[in-house]
């Protein structure tokens, strides 16, 4: 997901008032490379400074989705889950077993969804897609 990316950075350029507590959240959201709910989220900043409240937590994971640097997902049967806003799209295949997410990009799949929204009079602006699926494993 984040992969190094510089949220306190985005925070200012969005007008955010990055307190020490923001700052530090920022720093473990920028280094994720999962979509971690708020609990998940929540233990990882309490190894880095315990006196972070859940709370705090939730309202700044809240702060960043509506500044737009976070983005929530719903995926079925869990809490909400968060990753970095992107720029490239993506969708994405739940493993239902363990409730890892894998991203994914398929240009066929994004051509046949467009012809699909053309043969039906519309032009696509946006989708998200949500695969939900059990790990094969393979013969031996």
């Amino acid at each position: 997901m984040g992969g190094s990316i510089d949220i306190e950075a985005l925070c200012l350029k969005k007008g955010l008032r990055i307190t020490d507590q923001r700052r530090v959240i920022a720093a473990v959201l920028s280094e994720v490379d999962d979509h971690p709910d708020v609990e998940a989220l929540h233990r990882r900043v309490s190894a880095v400074d315990s006196r972070i409240s859940i709370a705090t937590v939730y309202r700044t994971v809240k702060l960043f989705e509506e500044a737009g640097i976070l983005e929530r997902h719903e995926f079925q049967g869990g809490r909400s889950r968060y990753e970095m806003v992107q720029d490239e799209h993506h969708d994405h295949l739940i493993n239902v077993e363990t409730g890892d997410v894998v991203e994914f990009h398929d240009a066929e799949l994004e051509e046949l969804q467009s012809r699909i929204a053309a043969r039906l009079g519309f032009r696509l602006v946006d989708h998200r897609m949500e695969l939900y699926g059990v790990p094969v494993t393979k013969p031996e």
